[in-house]
Protein backbone atom coordinates (compact mmCIF):
# COMPACT_ATOMS: atom_id res chain seq x y z
CA UNK A 1 0.00 0.00 0.00
CA UNK A 2 1.20 3.56 -0.66
CA UNK A 3 2.75 5.19 2.38
CA UNK A 4 0.58 8.33 2.39
CA UNK A 5 1.48 9.15 6.00
CA UNK A 6 5.21 8.97 5.24
CA UNK A 7 4.90 11.17 2.18
CA UNK A 8 2.78 13.68 4.10
CA UNK A 9 5.37 13.83 6.90
CA UNK A 10 8.19 14.33 4.39
CA UNK A 11 6.27 17.17 2.74
CA UNK A 12 5.65 18.79 6.11
CA UNK A 13 9.35 18.61 7.02
CA UNK A 14 10.32 20.12 3.66
CA UNK A 15 7.84 22.94 4.17
CA UNK A 16 9.12 23.56 7.71
CA UNK A 17 12.65 23.86 6.29
CA UNK A 18 11.51 26.21 3.53
CA UNK A 19 9.77 28.55 5.98
CA UNK A 20 12.65 28.53 8.48
CA UNK A 21 15.17 29.31 5.75
CA UNK A 22 13.07 32.23 4.53
CA UNK A 23 12.83 33.62 8.06
CA UNK A 24 16.52 33.01 8.73
CA UNK A 25 17.67 34.70 5.52
CA UNK A 26 14.98 37.35 5.35
CA UNK A 27 14.25 40.48 7.35
CA UNK A 28 11.24 39.59 9.44
CA UNK A 29 8.86 38.45 6.71
CA UNK A 30 5.15 38.48 7.44
CA UNK A 31 2.95 35.42 7.26
CA UNK A 32 1.41 36.91 4.12
CA UNK A 33 4.85 37.21 2.50
CA UNK A 34 5.67 33.62 3.43
CA UNK A 35 2.40 32.54 1.85
CA UNK A 36 3.21 34.41 -1.36
CA UNK A 37 6.78 33.14 -1.65
CA UNK A 38 6.11 29.47 -0.83
CA UNK A 39 2.79 29.13 -2.65
CA UNK A 40 1.31 27.44 0.40
CA UNK A 41 -2.09 28.52 1.72
CA UNK A 42 -2.51 30.76 4.76
CA UNK A 43 -3.66 28.03 7.13
CA UNK A 44 -0.67 25.82 6.22
CA UNK A 45 1.73 28.71 6.81
CA UNK A 46 0.01 29.36 10.14
CA UNK A 47 0.47 25.73 11.18
CA UNK A 48 4.12 25.69 10.09
CA UNK A 49 4.92 28.93 11.93
CA UNK A 50 3.18 27.57 15.04
CA UNK A 51 5.29 24.40 14.89
CA UNK A 52 8.51 26.35 14.40
CA UNK A 53 7.52 28.52 17.36
CA UNK A 54 6.96 25.42 19.48
CA UNK A 55 10.39 24.17 18.41
CA UNK A 56 11.90 27.42 19.71
CA UNK A 57 13.15 28.51 16.28
CA UNK A 58 10.93 31.49 15.42
CA UNK A 59 8.83 34.13 17.15
CA UNK A 60 6.00 36.31 15.92
CA UNK A 61 5.36 40.00 16.46
CA UNK A 62 2.65 42.40 15.46
CA UNK A 63 3.00 43.97 12.04
CA UNK A 64 3.78 47.64 11.70
CA UNK A 65 0.76 49.78 11.02
CA UNK A 66 -0.07 50.30 7.35
CA UNK A 67 -2.76 51.82 5.17
CA UNK A 68 -3.92 48.42 3.95
CA UNK A 69 -7.47 47.34 4.61
CA UNK A 70 -7.92 44.39 6.96
CA UNK A 71 -6.01 42.82 9.78
CA UNK A 72 -2.20 43.16 9.36
CA UNK A 73 -0.26 39.93 8.97
CA UNK A 74 2.07 39.05 11.90
CA UNK A 75 5.82 39.28 11.31
CA UNK A 76 7.96 36.19 11.80
CA UNK A 77 11.46 36.53 13.27
CA UNK A 78 14.20 34.08 14.26
CA UNK A 79 14.04 33.10 17.92
CA UNK A 80 17.22 34.48 19.56
CA UNK A 81 17.81 31.38 21.71
CA UNK A 82 19.29 28.84 19.25
CA UNK A 83 22.92 29.82 18.56
CA UNK A 84 26.22 28.61 17.21
CA UNK A 85 29.58 29.44 18.76
CA UNK A 86 31.66 30.42 15.73
CA UNK A 87 35.43 30.78 15.77
CA UNK A 88 38.18 31.87 13.39
CA UNK A 89 41.57 30.49 14.51
CA UNK A 90 44.42 32.51 13.00
CA UNK A 91 48.17 32.77 13.33
CA UNK A 92 47.98 35.85 15.57
CA UNK A 93 44.58 35.54 17.23
CA UNK A 94 41.44 33.51 17.80
CA UNK A 95 38.17 35.35 17.22
CA UNK A 96 34.91 33.94 18.55
CA UNK A 97 31.28 34.97 18.71
CA UNK A 98 27.84 33.73 19.58
CA UNK A 99 25.86 33.77 16.32
CA UNK A 100 22.12 33.28 16.13
CA UNK A 101 19.68 32.65 13.32
CA UNK A 102 19.34 35.60 10.99
CA UNK A 103 23.13 36.16 11.12
CA UNK A 104 22.79 37.96 14.46
CA UNK A 105 26.24 38.29 16.04
CA UNK A 106 26.55 38.84 19.77
CA UNK A 107 29.26 38.60 22.42
CA UNK A 108 32.22 38.78 20.03
CA UNK A 109 35.80 38.54 21.36
CA UNK A 110 39.29 38.49 19.85
CA UNK A 111 42.06 36.78 21.78
CA UNK A 112 45.56 37.52 20.56
CA UNK A 113 48.28 34.83 20.63
CA UNK A 114 52.03 35.37 20.44
CA UNK A 115 52.79 32.44 18.13
CA UNK A 116 50.94 30.13 15.72
CA UNK A 117 49.29 27.56 17.98
CA UNK A 118 49.69 23.87 17.30
CA UNK A 119 46.45 21.83 17.06
CA UNK A 120 46.47 20.84 20.73
CA UNK A 121 47.10 24.41 21.90
CA UNK A 122 44.42 25.75 19.55
CA UNK A 123 41.90 23.18 20.74
CA UNK A 124 42.53 24.20 24.34
CA UNK A 125 42.01 27.90 23.54
CA UNK A 126 38.85 27.14 21.55
CA UNK A 127 37.45 24.99 24.38
CA UNK A 128 38.13 27.79 26.87
CA UNK A 129 36.41 30.37 24.66
CA UNK A 130 33.42 28.08 24.13
CA UNK A 131 33.10 27.60 27.89
CA UNK A 132 33.30 31.36 28.51
CA UNK A 133 30.70 32.10 25.86
CA UNK A 134 28.29 29.52 27.19
CA UNK A 135 28.64 30.98 30.68
CA UNK A 136 28.10 34.50 29.36
CA UNK A 137 24.96 33.47 27.47
CA UNK A 138 23.00 31.22 29.86
CA UNK A 139 19.69 31.89 28.09
CA UNK A 140 21.04 30.67 24.73
CA UNK A 141 20.85 27.11 23.44
CA UNK A 142 24.20 26.29 21.83
CA UNK A 143 23.60 23.79 19.04
CA UNK A 144 27.14 23.40 17.69
CA UNK A 145 30.56 24.92 17.05
CA UNK A 146 31.57 26.28 13.66
CA UNK A 147 35.21 26.85 12.65
CA UNK A 148 36.46 29.10 9.84
CA UNK A 149 39.98 27.74 9.27
CA UNK A 150 42.64 29.42 7.09
CA UNK A 151 43.66 26.34 5.14
CA UNK A 152 42.53 23.43 2.99
CA UNK A 153 39.67 21.71 4.83
CA UNK A 154 38.20 18.43 3.59
CA UNK A 155 34.47 19.03 3.30
CA UNK A 156 33.47 15.47 4.14
CA UNK A 157 34.83 15.45 7.71
CA UNK A 158 36.37 18.86 8.49
CA UNK A 159 39.96 17.57 8.52
CA UNK A 160 42.50 20.33 7.90
CA UNK A 161 44.67 18.89 5.16
CA UNK A 162 47.08 21.82 5.02
CA UNK A 163 47.18 25.18 6.78
CA UNK A 164 50.67 26.44 5.93
CA UNK A 165 50.70 29.54 8.11
CA UNK A 166 49.41 27.61 11.13
CA UNK A 167 51.86 24.82 10.20
CA UNK A 168 49.11 22.18 10.35
CA UNK A 169 48.87 19.05 8.22
CA UNK A 170 46.19 16.35 8.40
CA UNK A 171 44.62 17.72 11.59
CA UNK A 172 41.21 16.27 12.60
CA UNK A 173 40.25 19.58 14.17
CA UNK A 174 36.50 18.95 14.23
CA UNK A 175 36.98 15.72 16.18
CA UNK A 176 39.43 17.38 18.56
CA UNK A 177 37.13 20.33 19.29
CA UNK A 178 34.03 18.14 19.58
CA UNK A 179 35.80 15.97 22.15
CA UNK A 180 37.00 19.02 24.08
CA UNK A 181 33.65 20.85 24.12
CA UNK A 182 31.07 18.07 23.93
CA UNK A 183 29.40 19.88 21.03
CA UNK A 184 28.99 18.89 17.37
CA UNK A 185 31.70 20.71 15.45
CA UNK A 186 31.94 21.71 11.79
CA UNK A 187 34.79 23.31 9.87
CA UNK A 188 35.54 24.70 6.44
CA UNK A 189 37.94 27.09 4.77
CA UNK A 190 37.55 30.61 6.14
CA UNK A 191 37.33 32.37 2.77
CA UNK A 192 34.81 29.87 1.41
CA UNK A 193 32.64 30.56 4.44
CA UNK A 194 33.11 34.30 3.97
CA UNK A 195 31.84 33.97 0.41
CA UNK A 196 28.73 32.14 1.63
CA UNK A 197 28.07 34.76 4.31
CA UNK A 198 28.42 37.70 1.92
CA UNK A 199 26.22 35.94 -0.65
CA UNK A 200 23.41 35.27 1.84
CA UNK A 201 23.56 38.28 4.16
CA UNK A 202 26.06 40.83 2.86
CA UNK A 203 27.18 42.65 -0.26
CA UNK A 204 26.26 39.71 -2.49
CA UNK A 205 22.70 39.16 -1.27
CA UNK A 206 20.59 38.26 -4.29
CA UNK A 207 23.63 38.00 -6.61
CA UNK A 208 24.03 34.64 -8.36
CA UNK A 209 27.43 35.25 -10.03
CA UNK A 210 30.02 36.33 -7.48
CA UNK A 211 33.75 36.16 -6.75
CA UNK A 212 34.90 36.77 -3.19
CA UNK A 213 38.50 37.28 -2.03
CA UNK A 214 39.46 37.35 1.64
CA UNK A 215 42.68 38.80 3.01
CA UNK A 216 43.76 37.73 6.49
CA UNK A 217 46.78 37.06 8.66
CA UNK A 218 47.24 33.68 6.96
CA UNK A 219 47.11 35.03 3.43
CA UNK A 220 44.47 35.22 0.72
CA UNK A 221 41.68 32.79 -0.07
CA UNK A 222 38.44 33.05 -1.92
CA UNK A 223 35.14 31.65 -2.96
CA UNK A 224 33.09 31.61 -6.15
CA UNK A 225 29.33 31.50 -6.56
CA UNK A 226 28.00 30.42 -9.98
CA UNK A 227 24.26 30.43 -10.70
CA UNK A 228 23.65 30.84 -7.00
CA UNK A 229 25.69 27.79 -6.02
CA UNK A 230 29.00 27.99 -4.15
CA UNK A 231 31.75 26.10 -5.99
CA UNK A 232 33.57 23.76 -3.64
CA UNK A 233 35.47 21.30 -5.83
CA UNK A 234 35.54 17.53 -5.44
CA UNK A 235 36.98 17.65 -1.89
CA UNK A 236 36.15 21.22 -0.88
CA UNK A 237 39.44 22.90 -1.77
CA UNK A 238 38.23 25.31 -4.47
CA UNK A 239 39.01 29.00 -4.16
CA UNK A 240 42.73 28.97 -3.32
CA UNK A 241 43.40 32.23 -5.15
CA UNK A 242 46.29 33.01 -2.82
CA UNK A 243 48.40 30.18 -4.22
CA UNK A 244 48.15 31.47 -7.81
CA UNK A 245 51.09 33.32 -9.35
CA UNK A 246 49.83 36.41 -11.17
CA UNK A 247 51.93 37.68 -14.04
CA UNK A 248 53.36 41.10 -13.25
CA UNK A 249 53.65 43.89 -15.78
CA UNK A 250 56.51 45.43 -13.84
CA UNK A 251 59.11 42.88 -12.64
CA UNK A 252 60.07 45.41 -9.97
CA UNK A 253 56.75 44.74 -8.23
CA UNK A 254 57.91 41.24 -7.29
CA UNK A 255 59.37 41.10 -3.80
CA UNK A 256 59.34 37.34 -3.08
CA UNK A 257 61.00 34.33 -4.63
CA UNK A 258 57.86 32.44 -5.62
CA UNK A 259 55.55 35.38 -6.24
CA UNK A 260 52.25 33.84 -5.18
CA UNK A 261 49.39 36.29 -4.73
CA UNK A 262 49.39 35.96 -0.95
CA UNK A 263 53.17 36.40 -0.77
CA UNK A 264 53.02 39.65 -2.71
CA UNK A 265 49.69 41.06 -1.47
CA UNK A 266 50.35 40.72 2.21
CA UNK A 267 48.84 41.93 5.47
CA UNK A 268 52.21 41.49 7.18
CA UNK A 269 53.83 43.90 4.72
CA UNK A 270 51.11 46.46 5.33
CA UNK A 271 51.51 46.18 9.10
CA UNK A 272 55.25 46.62 8.75
CA UNK A 273 55.10 49.66 6.48
CA UNK A 274 52.58 51.42 8.70
CA UNK A 275 54.58 50.59 11.85
CA UNK A 276 52.19 48.25 13.66
CA UNK A 277 53.07 44.94 15.29
CA UNK A 278 49.47 43.77 15.36
CA UNK A 279 46.02 45.15 14.59
CA UNK A 280 42.51 44.04 13.92
CA UNK A 281 40.97 44.84 10.54
CA UNK A 282 39.50 48.28 11.38
CA UNK A 283 42.71 49.39 13.10
CA UNK A 284 44.87 48.43 10.12
CA UNK A 285 42.45 50.00 7.64
CA UNK A 286 42.29 53.25 9.58
CA UNK A 287 46.08 53.43 9.92
CA UNK A 288 46.64 52.86 6.20
CA UNK A 289 44.04 55.37 5.07
CA UNK A 290 45.21 58.02 7.54
CA UNK A 291 48.89 57.74 6.59
CA UNK A 292 50.61 60.40 4.49
CA UNK A 293 53.88 58.45 4.38
CA UNK A 294 55.08 57.99 0.77
CA UNK A 295 56.37 54.52 1.67
CA UNK A 296 52.87 53.47 2.74
CA UNK A 297 51.37 54.85 -0.47
CA UNK A 298 54.02 53.11 -2.56
CA UNK A 299 53.29 49.73 -0.93
CA UNK A 300 49.52 50.19 -1.29
CA UNK A 301 49.97 51.01 -4.97
CA UNK A 302 52.25 48.00 -5.53
CA UNK A 303 49.80 45.62 -3.86
CA UNK A 304 46.92 47.16 -5.81
CA UNK A 305 48.70 46.51 -9.11
CA UNK A 306 49.25 42.85 -8.27
CA UNK A 307 45.73 42.40 -6.92
CA UNK A 308 44.33 43.89 -10.13
CA UNK A 309 46.06 41.17 -12.17
CA UNK A 310 44.61 38.42 -9.97
CA UNK A 311 41.12 39.91 -10.08
CA UNK A 312 41.33 40.38 -13.85
CA UNK A 313 42.17 36.69 -14.21
CA UNK A 314 39.23 35.73 -11.99
CA UNK A 315 36.82 37.93 -13.92
CA UNK A 316 38.01 36.48 -17.23
CA UNK A 317 37.45 32.94 -15.96
CA UNK A 318 34.15 33.32 -14.07
CA UNK A 319 32.46 36.37 -15.63
CA UNK A 320 30.90 37.47 -12.32
CA UNK A 321 28.41 40.24 -11.72
CA UNK A 322 30.08 41.17 -8.44
CA UNK A 323 33.53 40.95 -6.85
CA UNK A 324 33.62 41.31 -3.06
CA UNK A 325 36.83 42.08 -1.16
CA UNK A 326 37.10 41.22 2.53
CA UNK A 327 39.71 41.64 5.25
CA UNK A 328 42.71 43.83 4.51
CA UNK A 329 41.80 43.76 0.79
CA UNK A 330 39.02 46.16 1.72
CA UNK A 331 41.71 48.72 2.60
CA UNK A 332 43.34 48.33 -0.82
CA UNK A 333 39.97 49.12 -2.40
CA UNK A 334 39.21 52.01 -0.05
CA UNK A 335 42.62 53.64 -0.58
CA UNK A 336 41.88 54.35 -4.26
CA UNK A 337 38.92 52.47 -5.70
CA UNK A 338 39.14 54.18 -9.07
CA UNK A 339 42.80 53.26 -9.48
CA UNK A 340 42.18 49.62 -8.55
CA UNK A 341 39.21 49.34 -10.91
CA UNK A 342 41.24 50.89 -13.74
CA UNK A 343 43.98 48.34 -13.15
CA UNK A 344 41.48 45.48 -13.16
CA UNK A 345 39.85 46.74 -16.35
CA UNK A 346 43.23 46.80 -18.10
CA UNK A 347 43.72 43.11 -17.20
CA UNK A 348 40.25 41.97 -18.20
CA UNK A 349 38.61 41.06 -21.50
CA UNK A 350 36.45 44.07 -22.33
CA UNK A 351 33.20 42.11 -22.62
CA UNK A 352 33.81 40.31 -19.32
CA UNK A 353 34.42 43.60 -17.51
CA UNK A 354 31.04 45.01 -18.57
CA UNK A 355 28.66 45.44 -15.62
CA UNK A 356 31.15 44.09 -13.04
CA UNK A 357 30.92 45.80 -9.65
CA UNK A 358 33.71 45.75 -7.04
CA UNK A 359 32.52 46.13 -3.43
CA UNK A 360 33.95 45.73 0.07
CA UNK A 361 32.53 42.99 2.28
CA UNK A 362 29.40 44.37 3.93
CA UNK A 363 29.62 42.13 7.00
CA UNK A 364 33.01 43.48 8.09
CA UNK A 365 34.83 41.50 10.74
CA UNK A 366 31.80 39.26 11.27
CA UNK A 367 31.77 37.71 7.79
CA UNK A 368 33.85 34.61 8.63
CA UNK A 369 31.99 34.01 11.89
CA UNK A 370 28.61 34.30 10.16
CA UNK A 371 29.83 31.86 7.50
CA UNK A 372 31.02 29.39 10.13
CA UNK A 373 27.66 29.64 11.90
CA UNK A 374 25.81 29.08 8.62
CA UNK A 375 27.78 25.86 8.14
CA UNK A 376 26.95 24.69 11.66
CA UNK A 377 23.26 25.62 11.25
CA UNK A 378 22.97 23.53 8.07
CA UNK A 379 21.44 20.45 9.68
CA UNK A 380 18.81 22.49 11.55
CA UNK A 381 17.90 24.51 8.45
CA UNK A 382 17.48 21.35 6.39
CA UNK A 383 15.31 19.57 8.98
CA UNK A 384 13.98 21.82 11.74
CA UNK A 385 11.88 18.99 13.15
CA UNK A 386 15.09 17.22 14.16
CA UNK A 387 15.86 20.12 16.51
CA UNK A 388 13.37 18.74 19.05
Amino acid sequence: MPDHQGRSDNARRRNLAAVLQLVHRGSGPSRAELTAVTGLNRSTIGDLVAELTELGLVRESDALSSNRVGRPSPLVHPDPRPVIIALNPEVDSVTAAVVGLGARVEHRVRREVDHPLDPEEMTAVIAELVREMREASPDRHVHAVGLAVPGLVRSSDGTVRWAPHLEWREVPITTMVANATGLPTYADNDASLGAVAERLFGAGRGVDELVYLNGGASGIGGGVVVRGIALSGVRGYAGEFGQNRPGLGDPGDRTTQYGTLEDEVSRARLLEVVGLESADEPQLRDALLASSDPAVHSELARQQRILSVALGNAINVFNPELVVLGGFLDALLAWDAALLCRGIREMTVAAAWEDVTILPAALGENRLLIGAAELAFTAMLRDPAAAR
